[in-house]
């Protein structure tokens, strides 16, 4: 059974989450081998805050 595990900073409304789950099951599926029906999926949706990219908060660089 494959468990993917997406990580966003920032939020995603719930049409990107069901295209992205959509897509990333057809890609998984097609490439495994495996049905869509084992395929689980969690986004995790972080904070800007709680991120940093070369040293700098990402809620930094977005100013």
């Amino acid at each position: 059974m494959p468990y993917v595990n997406i990580r966003v900073a920032g939020q995603l409304n719930r049409d990107q989450k069901a295209e992205i789950c959509d897509g990333v099951t057809e890609v998984i599926s097609r490439a495994a081998n495996k049905p869509k029906e084992s395929i689980i999926i969690f986004i995790d949706e972080e904070e800007r805050d709680n991120i940093s990219k070369g040293g700098v908060l990402l809620s930094d660089l977005a100013k």
